[in-house]
C-alpha cells in the first residue's frame, strides 16, 4: 500500500471574496483544502462562480476575507514577495503579449526570483531554462520569436517559464481557453506528466470537462450554491456531485460519456435494442439531435447490430441517415 502524500498547500477555514471599503462580498467560505506535490488538481465550476478569485487568493495575489493559506505549514502571508515567487508560479489565461522576445528569453524571465534586479544568468540558470524547454517540447523553438508561435506553442512556453521558476506549486487559470482541441489535449497531458515527473503540485481551473475527468488526480467542484466538494473523479461521478456543477442550467452529466449533455425533453420516443456500446452511443446521439428520446417501453423499436444493419419495426436500413428518415415517418 502506497504512503499518502503530504500536502504542500493547505487552507484553514478560508473565506474568499472582495472588500469595498467597509463592505465585504463573500464568494466562498469554510474552505479546508489541500494540494499535494506530484498531483494535478482541476478546479471546475460555472463562469462567475469564483474560480479565478480562489486561485488569486491561494497564490497570494488577493487577500482572503478570513482564514489562512499555508505553504509547508507556514502562513502564506508571512512569506516575502520574493519567497512566494520561489514557491508559487502562476500562468494566467491572458494571451501572451511578448512577441518581440525569443522563446528562450521569455522562459528566462522565470529565473527572476533567483537572479535579482539585474537578471544576470549563470550556467546553472541556462541549464534550468534548457531543461524547462525540453520538458514541454519547445527545445527546437528556443530561438524563435514568441510572435511567430501558435497559441499551443505559446502556452507551452508559458508553462516552461513556470517550470524555470522552480516553484513546487504551479497555478494556472484556464490554460486551455484559447487552444484548439489537439492543443487542449496536449496541454492537459503535459501538465499531468509534469506533475508526476517534476513532482509539482499543479492546480488549474478549466472548462474542459473531458480532459479534467480523464487526467486530474483530484477535482475541486464549485457548486452553484457557492459550496465546494473535492475528491477523485470516479467517487464524484458515482456520488452524483457532478450534476451540481450546473444545477440551475438545462444540462445534465452523462456518466456513460463523461461529459455534460442537453437535459431536454423529447416529444417522440422510441425503444432501442443494441448491444454494441459504441454503436448505441452514436445512434442515441443521432436520435436525440433529431428530437427523439429513448424509452424501452415504447411500441416502436430500433434494433441495430452494425451501422449498416439497422431495423425499425422490421424494416431494414443500411445507414444511420436512413434510420433517421424512417423514424421521422413514424
Amino acid at each position: 500500500m502506497s504512503t499518502p502524500k503530504s500536502a504542500i498547500l493547505t487552507t484553514n477555514n478560508l473565506t474568499i471574496g472582495y472588500r469595498n471599503g467597509k463592505n465585504e462580498t463573500t464568494i466562498l467560505s469554510g474552505l479546508n483544502l489541500s494540494l499535494n506535490c506530484g498531483e494535478l488538481v482541476c478546479l471546475l465550476g460555472a463562469n462567475g462562480i469564483g474560480k479565478s478569485t480562489l486561485l488569486r487568493t491561494l497564490s497570494g495575489v488577493q487577500q482572503s476575507l478570513s482564514g489562512d493559506v499555508y505553504i509547508n505549514g507556514k502562513k502564506l502571508s508571512s512569506y516575502s514577495q520574493r519567497e512566494r515567487s520561489k514557491l508559487i508560479s502562476i500562468v494566467y489565461t491572458d494571451r501572451t503579449l511578448a512577441g518581440a522576445l525569443t522563446v528562450s528569453e521569455l522562459v528566462s524571465l522565470g529565473r527572476h526570483p533567483y537572479t535579482g534586479f539585474f537578471g544576470h544568468l549563470d550556467i546553472t540558470d541556462h541549464k534550468i531554462i534548457a531543461h524547462a524547454l525540453e520538458a514541454v517540447g519547445m527545445k527546437d523553438k528556443a530561438n524563435c520569436y514568441v510572435g511567430t508561435l501558435s497559441d499551443g506553442e505559446r502556452q507551452k512556453t508559458m508553462i516552461a517559464r513556470a517550470l524555470a521558476q522552480e516553484a513546487p506549486i504551479i497555478i494556472l487559470d484556464e490554460p486551455t481557453a484559447f487552444l484548439d482541441v489537439a492543443s487542449r489535449i496536449e496541454t492537459m497531458n503535459n501538465l499531468h506528466r509534469l506533475a508526476q515527473e517534476e513532482d509539482k503540485a499543479i492546480l488549474l481551473s478549466s472548462h474542459d470537462i473531458n480532459q479534467s475527468l480523464a487526467l486530474a488526480n483530484g477535482l475541486w467542484l464549485l457548486r452553484n450554491d457557492h459550496s465546494m466538494i473535492e475528491g477523485i473523479t470516479e467517487d464524484l461521478v458515482f456520488s452524483g456531485e457532478l450534476n451540481n456543477l450546473f444545477a440551475d442550467r438545462d444540462v445534465a452529466f452523462d456518466a456513460s460519456i463523461g461529459d455534460f449533455t442537453s437535459n431536454r425533453s423529447f416529444q417522440k420516443q422510441i425503444s432501442l435494442n443494441c448491444e454494441d456500446g459504441l454503436l448505441k452511443r452514436w445512434i442515441i446521439n443521432a436520435l436525440q439531435r433529431d428530437g427523439v428520446g429513448i424509452s424501452n417501453d415504447m411500441p416502436n423499436n430500433i434494433t441495430a447490430t452494425s451501422p449498416h444493419e439497422i431495423s425499425i419495426n422490421g424494416t431494414f436500413v443500411n445507414s444511420i441517415r436512413e434510420m433517421l428518415d424512417c423514424v421521422r415517418s413514424l
